[in-house]
């Protein structure tokens, strides 16, 4: 893997965090497992042409083409039925998942409008991170006269952590930019 960020983890952060920790074994020390990206289609659910520039919207941000995600069981107040298409997601690992990281931390951050840094509460009790984005156009790949209709998206950042200090520590030293609240 010749991604700067995969570089960066194995020569700095995973010894840092060994010696914070004071754990004895390199594979002891939490790690970034996967990234899932994720729409919900929401009211939109049976609009071909929102599902279709989502799917392109993602496969842009991802570099990976999305699976559709389907309603596990019907909701009436929803509007759901079993089987119904609700959202779709991207699953990364390995290199593609280490780009998207760096991508996020150096390019997609600091080009949201009034920016202050993202929420360290936003940890579960595994140590992993959710972040919303409201507008799907904070990314460098998707250029705002060229979508249709602008949609939020959930990235999920699945870590090895034990807790949520843990997985705080981890992402800080990646190179998050948590605020101070």
């Amino acid at each position: 893997m010749d991604s700067r960020l995969y570089k960066k983890i194995h020569a700095e952060v995973l010894p840092a965090l060994k010696q914070e920790f004071g754990l004895k074994n390199i594979m002891q020390v939490p790690r970034v497992l996967k990234v899932v990206v994720n729409v919900g289609y929401g009211r939109h659910a049976k609009e071909n042409a929102f599902i279709e520039n989502v799917e392109k919207t993602l496969t842009m941000i991802t570099g990976q083409k999305p699976i559709h995600n389907k309603a596990a069981k019907s909701i009436s107040n929803f509007k759901t039925r079993q089987g119904m298409p609700i959202g779709c997601s991207v699953t990364l690992h390995g290199k593609r998942m280490y780009d998207f990281l760096d991508k996020l931390v150096s390019v997609t951050f600091p080009r949201m409008k009034d920016f202050r840094g993202i929420p360290p509460k936003a940890f579960d009790n595994q140590g992993n991170y959710t972040i919303g984005f409201k507008e799907n156009i904070a990314f460098p790949e998707i250029k705002a006269d060229a979508i249709d209709k602008i949609h939020g998206l959930q990235v999920i950042i699945v870590t090895s952590a034990k807790n949520r200090e843990q997985g705080l520590a981890l992402l800080t030293k990646i190179g998050f930019p948590f605020s101070n609240k």
